[in-house]
């Protein structure tokens, strides 16, 4: 730990799954088009650029959020531990916020990699307005597939609240 004024704050990264094929055995094994997988390799590059490497992710179960968090690990070259949460899969925005407070403490970097609606609302909910306009606005008009909001949280991962968290940036792929 370095020592200075006040503790660094922890990085969020709450990403939407990247496209993913029409259909599948069943909807869990729906699997990314290439697109998707494209644009969740732009993404990782994207993060590690701004310099954020997670130490941990968050990833739903599913075939296509599974492949999302491989392919960003593949853009950014990140080392993180994975925990695949069939929990996430069908999570509100409450019980993924849920998830993201068990958290180990130990933890300053995490990515949670789920669907819509959830990572939208979930996003929308944590942003307490005083971040990155830009970024802001961009989130306020989508959160198409493979699109990320990335967020410092001040304190504890227990303690994160509803309107807690400061927007830093946000990446949507290019159409």
């Amino acid at each position: 730990m370095s020592e200075h004024s006040g503790p660094e704050p922890r990085q969020l990264v709450v990403v939407r799954h990247g496209q993913a094929e029409p259909g599948g055995e069943t909807d869990l094994a729906r699997e990314l088009a290439q697109r998707g997988w494209d644009d969740a390799v732009q993404a990782g590059r994207w993060l590690a650029g701004k310099g954020l490497a997670p130490q941990a992710a968050l990833v739903s179960a599913a075939r296509r959020t599974t492949s999302t968090w491989l392919a960003l690990v593949e853009g950014g070259s990140f080392e993180a531990e994975a925990t695949y949460s069939e929990s996430l899969y069908n999570a509100g925005p409450e019980t993924a916020l849920d998830l993201v407070r068990e958290t180990d403490a130990g933890v300053t970097s995490l990515v949670v990699v789920g669907h819509n609606p959830t990572m939208a609302y979930l996003a929308q909910l944590l942003d307490d307005g005083t971040g990155d306009e830009g970024a802001a606005r961009d989130m306020a008009v989508g959160f198409p597939t493979g699109a990320l909001a990335w967020f410092e949280v001040q304190g504890g991962w227990g303690e994160l609240e509803l309107a807690s968290a400061r927007l830093v940036g946000f990446h949507a792929p290019s159409v």
